[in-house]
């Protein structure tokens, strides 16, 4: 549910507008508040949980396993097949792939301490920043050098073509999106086969750091028992109050740079890509000990016991929410592709959380498990079986 708040803009707009919010659709108040507040609490954040948490659940299937190794590889073998059917025929903008990749990772450190796993989450997490950092740091050098004075031609045409590549109004890949999108679900199709096609590859190179931290993150707290009901209230108040303040200041101050900027594409990537990741693993954190907090605080209330069941349908809710989303903006379908303001878009997403919150106790109440996490288990045992 919560990243679905980020989601939307991809379903629904070209890519570069996810970024920057003034790629494309209006740019009033309400759209650059929309913008701001997802910069704020939630970019980074719900995927950085969902990431947290398959780890921990990589952890807990590993206990429970017999055989643990050969399982595992056939769970991320057949999420890999989910993920590569749903990012090319259904959404560009697929995480299972990557989640499969990356679980393929972590049997290394199933027998590990809580201890050395948060410590080799800290070693990932900060080397992925520094290297992204140093990245982004050397654009900024480059276009002082391509401003200077006397500068070579040769120098600004490489600049320039380095510009044209970050998110913004007018860009090449803008037009090629709506006209994919816009058109009928083969054409769609080739798009993310084709101009598309290195996405799996491009979400490693940016994000596989991150990720991998924040898989070993979820394997350490699992360790720890922070998400099995093992921390007390005042150890999850702790944790909310340094992980907000120290991720919440530097998420402003971030944001407040991109509105300084008018923001500059370069500036806005190198935000996004890599300077805000210390604050947003904080402010991850601290997110998580509030939700842990709420489930305690108000264990038993019948919209928690909502909540339990959309997350025992993830997987099928999240395939599920792109088929619906995709038919409501695609051209094969209502076509409303890059034709919704931002903010409206949070209609759709309060209409599609209702959607989440009422299907998942309807289908629970009728079955043990989910359809698709039902397919995932089945398909697993039986390819953990044939190679056996």
């Amino acid at each position: 549910m919560g990243i679905l708040l980020l989601n939307i803009v991809s379903f629904a707009m070209p890519s570069d507008a996810y970024t920057n919010p003034l790629a494309w659709g209006p740019a009033r108040p309400a759209d650059l508040g929309a913008w701001a507040i997802n910069q704020m609490l939630f970019e980074g954040r719900m995927r950085g949980l969902l990431a947290l948490l398959f780890g921990a659940g990589v952890l807990l299937g590993a206990a429970r396993a017999e055989h643990r190794a050969r399982r595992h590889y056939a769970r991320m073998a057949v999420l890999a097949l989910f993920g590569l059917a749903h990012g090319y025929l259904v959404w560009n903008g697929d995480i299972l792939l990557h989640y499969a990749i990356l679980g393929c990772l972590l049997p290394v450190a199933w027998d590990w301490s809580a201890g050395r796993l948060a410590r080799a989450a800290i070693v990932v997490l900060a080397l992925h920043t520094l290297l992204l950092s140093l990245q982004f740091g050397a654009v900024f050098a480059f276009r002082a050098a391509a401003q200077a004075p006397d500068a070579s031609a040769s120098l600004v045409a490489g600049y320039r073509a380095l510009f044209a590549s970050f998110p913004q109004a007018g860009s090449a890949s803008t037009a090629a999106e709506l006209a994919a999108y816009r058109s009928g679900w083969l054409e769609a199709v080739a798009f993310r086969m084709g101009p598309r096609g290195d996405t799996p590859i491009r979400l490693l190179q940016f994000a596989g750091g991150e990720t991998l931290g924040y898989m070993l993150l979820g394997m350490a707290l699992c360790r720890a028992g922070a998400l099995t009901g093992g921390w007390s209230d005042a150890a999850l108040r702790r944790t909310m109050a340094w992980g907000y303040g120290i991720g919440m200041p530097g998420l402003a101050a971030l944001t407040l740079w991109g509105f300084a900027s008018d923001f500059d594409p370069a500036v806005l990537m190198g935000n996004f890509i890599a300077w805000s990741i210390p604050f947003r693993v904080a402010t991850a954190l601290a997110h998580l000990a509030l939700l842990l907090w709420l489930a305690r605080r108000f264990a038993g209330a019948a919209f928690i016991e909502r909540l339990a069941a959309v997350g025992r349908l993830a997987f099928t809710n999240y395939l599920a929410t792109s088929l619906v989303l995709t038919t409501i903006f695609y051209g094969y379908g209502l076509a409303l592709f890059g034709r919704i303001g931002r903010a409206e878009l949070y209609l759709v997403v309060a209409a599609t959380m209702a959607g989440m919150l009422w299907g998942s106790r309807w289908w629970l109440a009728r079955h043990r498990v989910g359809p698709l996490e039902g397919v995932w288990r089945a398909a697993s045992a039986k390819l953990a079986n044939a190679t056996h």
